[in-house]
């Protein structure tokens, strides 16, 4: 019934109906005669029509209902068309530009009735005054119907074309507010995997040195200052990776440098500096440099595999096995679990593995086969690398 304006709407809203009405009352005035009932008449419809014209946004319905009124007043005064008439394409343009659907189509019906309304008024008082029903007056009456039904017609279409512009731009707006956050939520969650394959890593790797070196402190004091080494190098990169990924985080900056297929011997070498015993098979090995999403992919892919089986393997001998294909690069990590470990299904680290292999068009398996834990991935390279 009534929709919200904003403060401008209003006053320009009712600047327009104080102009509307001044115009309107000298000209109303200035149509009959000069009794008292016909001047209280030509003001009684001038301020029905300016107060529809003044309200017309605010509320469509009331506005129509307003021009129906004066329209019926005036009628029934028995004045002919004025300029106060003007507010009722006002009235129209709003019903259909703002009203709800109810409104939309009561402002259509309006029109047309309104149109055959104003011929029969118009052409009856002539009749009744002594015309005749000749073809002359019938073909001035079907003139008039069709020149009210197409000005009033006009002012209603006018109004359901901005009222589709309107739409249009609510559905472009709430599209743009839709792409804008699922591109907030996808980088959310590209840095959240980032952030976990760095810290869990680091981290997993940090305990396993701290857990060594408390145990070899007593016997061989070279092994916790060598570990405490590793952990501080380890805590070192960890925190230049965080302070990246949080810069990114606060600032839209491009991201900074990613790990290559030239950092996984640093991989390697902090696991080994674990304590845990890898063995690496490469066969074939790359016939030149794969795509850099390739590269970044399989880094994490192993970087979180490893991750896994530093928490959960005890230590146990660690196979890695890459096998760059010209169309793709198969990998394979397996480890055996110790007795009542075993990966979630559900962690973050699985669903970061599984993403950063679909990100590049692969897929990703993880699970248990004869006590061993075993995570492979597919990756294809296709016409992307640099041969």
């Amino acid at each position: 019934m009534f929709r919200p304006l904003k403060t401008y709407q209003v006053v320009v809203d009712l600047v327009v109906a104080a102009a509307f009405l001044a115009v309107a009352l000298p000209l109303e005035f200035a149509v009959g005669d000069v009794s008292e009932g016909s001047i209280l008449g030509g003001v009684t419809i001038a301020l029905i029509f300016a107060a529809a014209l003044a309200i017309r946004r605010w509320s469509p319905p009331i506005a129509l209902g307003l021009a129906w009124a004066g329209a019926v007043v005036q009628m029934s005064l028995g004045r002919p068309p004025t300029a106060a008439d003007v507010a009722i394409f006002g009235v129209l343009y709003a019903t259909a530009a703002y009203g709800t659907t109810r409104v939309y189509w009561a402002g259509f019906a309006s029109a047309v009735f309104g149109a055959i309304v104003i011929t029969i008024y118009l052409f009856s008082a002539s009749i009744i005054g002594g015309g005749d029903l000749s073809p002359r007056t019938i073909s001035a009456a079907v003139a008039l119907l069709v020149a009210a039904a197409f000005a009033l017609l006009l002012a209603w279409t006018v109004g359901a074309l901005v009222r589709t512009a309107l739409r249009a731009r609510l559905n472009r707006e709430a599209q743009e507010v839709a792409e804008a956050d699922a591109a907030i939520e996808q980088e959310r969650v590209r840095i959240a995997r980032d952030m976990h394959d760095v810290v869990a890593h680091s981290l997993a790797v940090v305990i396993a040195q701290a857990d060594g070196a408390r145990y070899a402190a007593a016997s061989d004091p070279q092994v916790a200052t060598a570990a405490l080494g590793t952990i501080s190098t380890t805590a070192r990169a960890a925190l230049a990776d965080v302070r990246v990924l949080l810069t990114q985080l606060r600032h839209s900056e491009p991201a900074g440098p990613q790990p290559t297929l030239a950092d996984l011997e640093e991989l390697y070498a902090q696991v080994r500096a674990a304590g845990v015993d890898l063995n690496i098979d490469v066969d074939p090995a790359p016939l030149g440099q794969p795509p850099a999403s390739v590269q970044l992919a399989v880094y994490r892919i192993l970087q979180e595999a490893l991750t896994n089986a530093l928490r959960h393997g005890g230590g146990a001998p660690v196979a890695v096995t890459l096998a760059w294909h010209p169309d793709r690069v198969a990998l394979e990590v397996r480890n055996r679990l110790r007795p009542g470990h075993h990966p979630g299904e559900s962690g973050h680290g699985l669903l970061g593995m599984g993403e950063r292999a679909h990100l590049v068009g692969g897929h990703l398996s993880a699970a248990d086969s004869g006590g061993d834990f075993v995570v492979g991935a597919e990756l294809p390279i296709g016409r992307g690398a640099d041969l």
